[in-house]
């Protein structure tokens, strides 16, 4: 064998196996551990692994589970209102911004701030404000303003909505940069042929604009209904699941059955739960952007 060939064939391989062990290592930590998670959602797992297998048992035990069924509910009212308002206020901005209105650069940048924020840090900062003694009905009350009430982080009926309104404004800025985006990428030809036809500005973008967004708005509604299924260090820095268990979401429910409530075969079904939740909406998702490549 020559020396050019030997040459060849190690630059062929060298990255290969330099990247063998990282591959090794991902693939064992993240699909051994999914198929881990999958055996002791079907076992006899409580404090400690157990490997007797029980079937569907802790499936039907979950679905039994009044504290699951809040916190499914719980997941439904944040996704919608979250993903919601988050989509709206972010077109809005969007739109905004889109208007070259002065000093775009520095409102971008404030939009945006928050979502260089972790949640943790955004949960801890709202449980503050909204803390009715130090917060917004604290700072009320010196101003005067005896009767006013705003204690939603300890109302078990309202709780859940303080954390929606810690989501959007964490996301809302992410949401506008994504729009923006959609937005600076249109031909400017379409809108000043609109204006030339008479069509006003907010015409122009309802009819004209706005709908020529789907593709964002897909990829938008998927990155939110990702980041609203996962939502576990918001809730837990802002409410910790209280009052009680009244703002549960499935991934602290998941959390406090396994680790504090010794329920290992159960915290794993309803991590099991969330997997196929978060694939069923992102397989479709990586399926159709694939698909739009190869066209």
């Amino acid at each position: 064998m020559s020396r050019s060939t030997a040459s060849v064939r190690l630059d062929r391989w060298l990255p290969r196996i330099v990247l063998a062990p990282s591959f090794v290592l991902s693939f064992l930590f993240i699909y051994g551990l999914i198929a881990w998670n999958g055996y002791l959602s079907v076992s006899a797992s409580r404090l400690l692994p157990n490997y007797e297998f029980v079937g569907l048992e802790q499936y039907a035990i979950l679905w039994e589970s009044e504290r699951w069924m809040v916190a499914l509910k719980n997941l439904g009212i944040f996704s919608v209102l979250f993903i919601g308002f988050a989509m709206v206020v972010g077109l809005f901005l969007a739109v905004l911004l889109d208007q070259k209105i002065r000093a775009e650069g520095v409102l971008r940048t404030i939009y945006l701030y928050p979502m260089a924020l972790s949640f943790i840090v955004t949960g801890t900062s709202w449980k503050w404000i909204m803390n009715p003694g130090l917060g917004i009905e604290h700072l009320m009350h010196q101003w005067g303003f005896e009767n006013f009430s705003f204690d939603w982080l300890v109302d078990p009926e309202m709780a859940i909505y303080t954390v929606v309104i810690a989501g959007v404004w964490q996301s809302a800025g992410f949401v506008m940069a994504l729009f923006l985006a959609g937005l600076r990428g249109i031909d400017e030809s379409i809108i000043k042929a609109a204006q030339i036809d008479g069509a006003s500005l907010p015409r122009i973008y309802l009819r004209i604009i706005i709908p020529s967004l789907r593709p964002v708005f897909f990829s938008t509604l998927m990155v939110l209904a990702h980041i609203a299924i996962k939502s576990f260090d918001l809730v837990m820095a802002l409410t910790a699941g209280g009052p009680g268990f009244a703002t549960d979401v499935p991934a602290t429910y998941m959390y406090t059955m396994a680790f504090n409530r010794g329920q290992i075969g159960l915290g794993a079904a309803s991590a099991t739960i969330m997997l196929a939740t978060v694939a069923a909406i992102v397989v479709p998702y990586l399926y159709s952007e694939l698909r739009s490549s190869r066209k």
